[in-house]
């Protein structure tokens, strides 16, 4: 699946069952592979002002690997599989 990473931003985020988990407001990349490694529910100003930084990072990102469909909104897994 080969997508703009622009075009995730404000991107709807839910699940398989429906639910809605909020909007895309920033992306953390993995540069040594060269892809999207999560996705934040906060932007990431916010995440790094935290003083329980790792917690809050858990929080308010989904792992790219929950990914299943991107159309107008994000479809994700319940769980990482």
């Amino acid at each position: 699946m080969a997508v703009n990473i622009s075009e995730l931003y404000n991107k709807k985020i839910l699940t398989l069952g429906g639910k809605l988990l909020g909007e895309v407001k920033g992306v953390m990349l993995n540069m040594d592979k060269g892809e999207v490694s999560h996705l934040l529910l906060n932007n990431v100003e916010n995440l790094i002002r935290s003083s329980d930084l790792r917690n809050d990072f858990t929080k308010n990102s989904i792992s790219f690997k929950r990914v299943r469909k991107i159309s107008e909104g994000i479809v994700i897994s319940e769980n990482d599989e």
